[in-house]
This record gives C-alpha cells, structure tokens and sequence, in this order.
C-alpha cells in the first residue's frame, strides 16, 4: 500500500490552481490512469475528498450533490463500484467548471453525473415489483395473470483473472495476497455448488476419464481437483453466466466493461516486456474500424503459433481499456473459418462456467456439450406428470440441456440472471424437495404418541391471572394457540416468534403453568447465563408464589450445590428448570419432564435441541425468537413446525431514535450520553472485541471501559463479558440495575433478554461488523421504560458500501420483520444466521431472498400430495421418494425440530 497520495497535478497557466477542488486534480489523475491501474495502491482517497469538500465555498450546487452522493462508494469493497464512483466524482468536477487534464476529461466522459450513487450491485428483493422467476417467461399457473416483464440483467460476474499479477500492479504484502486467496478460494467453492440430485448409479455415474482421448490428462487433473469425476457431475455443474456470440462485433464496437465477439486480422504477435520486467505475450488484431490487443501472462511458446500474422481469427473475451487502445485479457481465441461450423463455442449464447480459468472454459464447454447432449436423456424425471404440466414446468432432462446451451430463441438477461425457464424449473426442484422433506418431518411428529394436557377455560385463566399485566391481542392470540395444541395428544412443535419487547416471555410463563398445572415438569433453556439468570429470576417471581419450585441448573457453583439441584429435578422437587447447554449434559434429569421451552432458538445446534427433547418420553416443544425471521427462511428453516407471531408490542414501549456516526463524530456520540446520564439514565456502549486483537483494528473493551471512565469522571464505569466468571457477570449486572453503575461497557453478551427499564442509550461501536438483526437485538436493550431512548451506530469511515446500506436501514426502520427481510437479502442464509445450520441441503439455484413465490407454491404442491399420500406409496410418487433418499442423504432425521 502506498501511504502518500501523489501531489495535485499543477500548471500555472491553468484555471484549476484557483478552483475550490483543484487539489482534488492530482490524486485522481494517478488513481484513474490506465483504467485505474493502481486505484488499489492510493490510501485515505475518501478522507482526501471529505477534507476537499468541506472546505468547498461558491462550487456548483448540483455537481456538489453528486460528489457527496458518489463519495461514500469511493472504498467499496468492489473494485467496479469504486471505478464507477471515481467516474461519477470526475464527471460533476467537469460540471463544476473546473479545468481537467485531457486523460481525466476521458474519464468524465464515461461517468456522466447522476443524482444519486452507483447502481448497486446487488439484484433488488422479490417484492420490490414482479418477481424475477415470473418476469423470465411465466408459466401458465405462475404468471397469475401479469404480463411478462424483461427480469433486470443481473452484472455478469467475471471470469477469474490470470493467475500471474497483472505487469503494472505494485508488489502486494504477503498478508494481504494471502487475504485475496482465501477469498478466491471462498468464491471458487460458492461458485462450483453442485446440485444435490445428481444420481448416484446409472449411465450418470460413469467415470469422465472413460469418455476418450479428448480428455487429457491435464484437464482430467483440473476437474478431479473440482471435485468433477462423473458424467453426472458434469451435467450438475451449472454455468455462472452466458456470452451471446449470436452476433460479431466490430472492434469499434466492443465497450470496455463488457464482454464481446470480434473478428480480425494479425497485425503482430510477440512477447514484450512489462513495466515490471517481467514478459507476456501481446498480439494486435485488427479489422477496418480499429485494432485490439490480445494479452496473455506467462503464455507457453504454443501461443505465438496460433497467432499467425496474417490470419484471421475470432477473439471473445472481456473488454478493457488501456493506454493504447481497447485490450482483451486472456482471450479465447478460434481460427475465423470455424464461424461458419456448427461450433459448440460460437454463433450462439454461450455458457461460461464457474472455477475455470479463461484458457479452460474451452475445454470444459466442449466436454460439457458431448455430456448435456449424450446423457441428459438419462436423468429421470422425478416429478409426478399431473404437477408438471399444471405448473407449466420444464421438464428436467430439458431444462439441463437448455441451461448449458440455450436455444437462439432464449433471453439473456434471464439467463444470467439465472431466472429462465430451465433455471425456474431446477429452482423449484430445490425448494419443493425441501418442503416435501419437512413436509415428512412434521407428519412423524403429528403421529407420535404425546401428551393431552388439560387446557381447560379455568386452567387457562389461572395461568394467564399469574401474570401482573394484561396480555395484548397479540399475545391472547398466541396462547390460545399454544392451548389447542397442548390439548391434542401428539406432542406439539411449536415457534413463537416476536419482535425484541414483545412479551414472548409472558406467553411461555402462560404455557409453562398450563403443564405444571397438570403435574409435569418443565424445562426452559436460553444461550448465556445471564438470559437463563435473568429467566430464572422472572418465573421464581410469579411461580413460588401459586407453589412451584424454579432452580437454575448451570455450570458455575460449588459441586455440592450443583448436584443438589439435579437430585432435585430428577425427584420431581424442582417444576420448573431454567439453564444453559448445562440442562443436556447427561447428569441432568427430568422425573416427568412435560414442556420444553427453547429461547432464542437460532442460538442452539439441532442435535442440541434433540437432547433436550430426550429428557422426556415425547414433550411438547415451544420455541421462542426475538430474532424476526423473514418468511421465505422461516418456511425453508422451520417447515415442520407451526408458526405464531406476536405482532404486537405491549403499551408503554417507547420508540429507540436511531443515529449512524462515524469515528470522527464520537465526541458528539459522548456528548450525548453524557446528557442522559445527568438526567439520571444509564448506557450501553457495546464493543466487538473483548481484549486488543492484532489481527483486528478495533477498540476492545478493556480498552474502551478505562477511556470511558477518562471521559466520565463523575459517571462509574462497569465491563461485562462473556468471559468473565457467572459470579462476576452476576454482580456487574445487579449493581448496572440498582443503577450504581451508570455506563456498562460490553460486548453482545447483552445481545438477547437483558432487561434495564432505566438504560435510555445504546452505543455500539464498530457498528458495520454487526448484522442488521444483531444490531436491531442490541437497540431493543433501550427503549423498554417511559424515557425517550436513543441508539447510535458508530462506524468506521471506510466501511463498505454494503455496511452503509445496512446501517442506512437500521435509521430508516424499527420493525425487526422488515430489518430481518433486507438482512437476508443483503447478507443471503448462511450469514443471516451467524452459523451454517447442519440438517439441511443446501441451495445452488434458488434464492430465498428473491423466489418466495415459488417456495409458497413448492410449500403448497408438497403439502397437496402429503394429504393425499402421507407416506408417498402411490405409484406416481415412487420417483418423489428416490430422489428425497437422493438429495438428502440421511439428513431428514435431523430436519428441523423444536
């Protein structure tokens, strides 16, 4: 990394040495020549262009206004945003009439100035307009009567770069090469997901190397490192994105930024040396309307044979810019007369596939059409013929071969936006075989021998008459369902969700004395002992009163203590038992265990969950989240279990303004929780870390609570973290409620379930590390007494773009549903929910984010063949149950319970 920016470009003669942003000249001159070769190695350009606008008198009000709209993308992690921002920023410095070097003007003229930021990258949530997987091509029943609208192109990924460094790019530390290679690895196996349905015996498992000579020993070796050893593997292997080569470009024509398809004559072809010394092969191509260069990196000496002077070849490829002209890196190059054959690599929508190198996607594309055209044939077709055709559904050996070479007729964006009609057909799959599986799950449970408790009116009302509040709708709504499943005899598998001050907790107090009424024991299990501390303190208060005994069973305390309290629960002494994972360790048992309630679910691993349910001969479960959880994951999450929602918050809520600043800003930030502590209210300030990191930038805790202290010398200061002894955590948590510690510096131990009426402010450092529901369970910790209450987001001033659109929502809404929908659509499943959850297969084209129509009609066609073949013996369905064994492997038994 450079530290210095190169000094303002400067002529005297010039008008821009008394312009307000002329020292802006400079820095971006070097930061965007030779298309932006070296933006990577210039540091603190968006601090040099904050320091420039603040101090900028008399400029233009509108070129003003997209400079500070196009500022905060100037260090986004992707490097295409960034250009485009840079583009935007030297476009609206034209507009201010400042005078700007020739090449810079170059680059004004492809950035022309907007209102607004960069496009995001990201492809816009399902319900924002017509779906995509109805916009492609609707079939008869899914379309529902819209008309078709083109799906919004999706930007084609690229292909991955040359594997040397590109000659003019600076030497990069060690550290942060080895950053850029775990992150290209990570997106090497995101990309090469196979689908899970690829037989397992069959013409589709037949070896690649038995397919002949044209498989060599060098690709056959780059495909078994894939993880590509079948046919069938081959065929599952879906590409990323699409080139149309149904029509050739002059060279003229081709636009850097994009991909194109040209045709041209050899002007020369040799190695020549690069800015670094090192060598590479250069050809120039050339027809009427202009030349193109053809750049390849540590190319063998084959190379400089297939470039003949004088011969006319076909180059395809992504386009750049450069100091000479447009260029082509790794091209893929065809002798001109195959044009006129029936290429499998030209005069058509071609695929590109996802973890081959430019040089590879030949070979692959090739071994690709003799297996898509030889042995799709072979796949069954595991959907019943009555649901294909009613759905208007591709059928699979089809859609296969329409996905790796598509028709002339097909439409590229939907293509590459993976929402064809062969690609809907295999999203579907995914979904529906995922709903048919959980589909089973919740039949096994419904059919299992449970218990019938005796809900009856008056059982019901002492049980709600425990509680010292009314409950709201909300909550009335959900205990009567609680009630009619706890009154059938099969065990009920239940999940409550509820957004952060809901009263979920009421409601499982409610349940919890509907099973002690009727002599069973109850167990409720939360992720932290000071939840399970702060639970057990709540049911002791309204239960020991009506007679029923609460312990906490934990790891802290004296061994003598410890098995005390488990001889209490196995004799029956003890109704209801609050704990952590302490309440599954096998020493712990249960003389009639009747409920068990699970809070914060997503905390808990399945196995986990199951060990819990064991204590008992067949309880019934409640689970409980604060954590909303969008529709489209908590039908593919929770599919067999019924689902109630508190939509509800209870009176007396205040609402939480919320505030993002960044780091220059956190004098403000201290000024005003030091206004609230003198009103007598106490903060939260929340940091990442426990201790200092040296792998991680960031303020610890430790730290953060003895600089605290420095700024409030008249306030007490207290730290809490999750590596601190129970006793310990104890303690800081009674003297933070009896308000004799007025600021607790914490990490997100007090993410969930900590309740302190007077703490009116939440500062949680570092704020763009946090997902937007982690950051929403941390503002939920005020607001919950009568005083106005505030959280500020304190973040970094080089967070990314996504980090500033995450926060950005956090200002905009206090509805945890909504927060949680634009969580899952910015940050997809597996990050959603912190941890890879186990039981489950995982997606390769379906995504919920956007395809929550097609999993409510998977949802519903699943559900229709159960109710008419619970066990899926109908000859119709035997190829439904092959292809369930097929995909989930022996999972289903560990599908989501309770």
């Amino acid at each position: 990394m450079r530290d210095v920016i190169p000094a303002p470009y400067d002529e005297r003669s010039d008008s821009r040495v008394s312009h307000p942003l002329s020292s802006l000249v400079g820095p971006l001159r070097y930061a965007c020549q030779r298309d932006f070769a070296q933006l990577s190695t210039v540091r603190d350009l968006r601090g040099l262009l904050e320091r420039a606008l603040a101090g900028a008198s008399g400029v233009d009000a509108q070129a003003l206004s997209v400079l500070r709209a196009a500022l905060p993308h100037v260090d986004a992690p992707l490097i295409e945003r960034r250009k485009a921002a840079l583009r935007r920023i030297v476009s609206a410095l034209q507009l201010s009439g400042l005078v700007l070097p020739p090449e810079l003007a170059r680059v004004a003229q492809e950035g022309a100035p907007s209102a607004g930021p960069p496009p995001p990258a990201r492809e816009a949530p399902a319900h924002e307009g017509v779906p995509r997987w109805k916009a492609a091509e609707p079939a008869p029943l899914l379309s529902r009567g819209t008309a078709p609208v083109p799906p919004a192109p999706r930007p084609a990924a690229k292909p991955p770069p040359a594997s040397a460094p590109k000659p003019a790019e600076p030497k990069k530390p060690a550290a942060a090469k080895k950053r850029k290679r775990a992150a290209g690895a990570e997106e090497s196996r995101a990309e090469a997901k196979l689908l899970s349905i690829a037989p397992r015996s069959g013409p589709l498992s037949t070896p690649l190397k038995t397919l002949g000579k044209r498989l060599g020993p060098r690709l056959l070796g780059a495909l078994d490192k894939k993880g590509l050893r079948r046919v069938g593997d081959i065929l599952f292997l879906l590409p990323r994105c699409y080139e149309d080569r149904r029509k050739l470009k002059t060279i003229a024509e081709l636009e850097p930024g994009g991909r194109g398809v040209t045709v041209g004559l050899v002007k020369t072809a040799d190695y020549v040396s690069g800015r670094n010394g090192k060598r590479y092969f250069k050809a120039v191509v050339a027809d009427r309307s202009g030349s193109i260069a053809a750049t390849y990196f540590h190319a063998g000496p084959w190379l400089k044979n297939r470039f003949t002077v004088g011969k006319r070849l076909v180059l395809s490829g992504e386009v750049r810019a450069s100091l000479s002209g447009r260029e082509m890196a790794h091209p893929e190059i065809e002798p001109a007369e195959d044009l006129e054959s029936s290429s499998v690599h030209f005069n058509r929508i071609v695929p590109i596939y996802p973890g081959f190198e430019r040089g590879d996607q030949r070979s692959f594309r090739e071994v690709a059409s003799r297996v898509s055209e030889n042995y799709a044939q072979h796949i069954e077709e595991p959907l019943p013929e009555a649901l294909r055709k009613r759905l208007g559904l591709v059928a699979l050996p089809e859609a296969l071969r329409s996905i790796h070479f598509p028709p002339d007729t097909a439409h590229l964006e939907a293509l590459d936006a993976h929402q064809s009609p062969s690609h809907r057909r295999l999203a579907f799959d995914e979904l529906f075989f995922l709903q048919l599986g959980m589909g089973l799950k919740r039949q096994n449970v419904k059919t299992e021998q449970g218990i019938a408790f005796n809900v009856s009116p008056e059982r019901v009302d002492r049980a709600r008459g425990a509680l010292p509040f009314a409950l709201t709708g909300a909550q009335a709504r959900v205990v009567e369902e609680l009630a009619q499943d706890m009154a059938r005899p099969e065990p009920m598998n239940r999940l409550v969700q509820g957004d952060v001050g809901s009263g979920k907790t009421a409601v499982a107090v409610v349940a919890s004395l509907l099973a002690l009424q009727d002599g069973y024991q109850v167990a409720v299990m939360a992720p932290t002992e000071i939840l399970a501390e702060q639970h057990e303190r709540s049911f002791r208060k309204l239960l020991e009163p009506l007679g029923f005994r609460v312990g906490l069973v934990s790891a802290a305390g004296t061994a003598k203590h410890k098995r005390e309290v488990r001889e209490a629960l196995a004799q029956g002494e003890i109704h209801l038992a609050v704990g952590t994972h302490a309440l599954i360790q096998g020493g712990v048992a249960f003389e009639r265990l009747g409920l068990a309630v699970i809070d914060e679910q997503h905390r808990f691993g399945v196995l986990q969950r199951h060990t819990l349910m064991s204590k008992g001969p067949t309880p019934d479960v409640l689970v409980m989240t604060a954590t909303p959880i969008p529709r489209t994951l908590a039908m593919t999450l929770y599919g067999d279990l019924d689902v109630s929602i508190i939509d509800e918050l209870p009176p007396g809520r205040t609402p939480v303004a919320t505030r993002v600043f960044n780091e220059q800003q956190r004098a403000r930030v201290y000024e005003s929780v030091g206004a609230e502590i003198a009103k007598g209210h106490q903060a939260y300030i929340v940091y990442p870390l426990v201790e200092e990191s040296e792998k991680l930038d960031l303020e610890d805790a430790t730290r953060g609570a003895e600089k605290l202290q420095q700024v409030f010398p008249q306030a007490r200061v207290g730290l809490l973290h999750g590596r601190m002894k129970a006793e310990e955590k104890d303690a800081v948590m009674e003297a933070f409620r009896e308000q004799r510690i007025h600021i607790l510096v914490c990490t997100t131990v007090v993410e969930v379930g900590v309740d302190v009426p007077n703490a009116s402010v939440m500062v949680v450092e570092a704020a763009e590390r946090f997902g937007l529901s982690q950051l929403h369970q941390l503002r939920g910790r005020v607001g919950r007494g009568a005083a106005i209450s505030f959280c500020y987001l304190v973040a970094s001033l080089a967070r990314s773009w996504e980090s500033s659109e995450r926060l950005a929502v956090m200002e905009q809404s206090s509805d945890g549903f909504i927060i949680a929908e634009k969580d899952l659509e910015i940050r997809g499943p597996g990050e959603f929910l912190g941890t890879r959850q186990s039981g489950l297969p995982e997606l390769a084209v379906a995504n919920l984010a956007r395809d929550g129509d097609l999993l409510s009609l998977a949802q519903a066609e699943a559900r229709r063949i159960l109710e008419r073949d619970a066990h899926l013996q109908a000859p119709e369905h035997q190829g439904l149950v092959k292809a369930l064994e097929e995909r989930w492997e022996g999972r289903l038994a560990l599908a989501r319970v309770g």
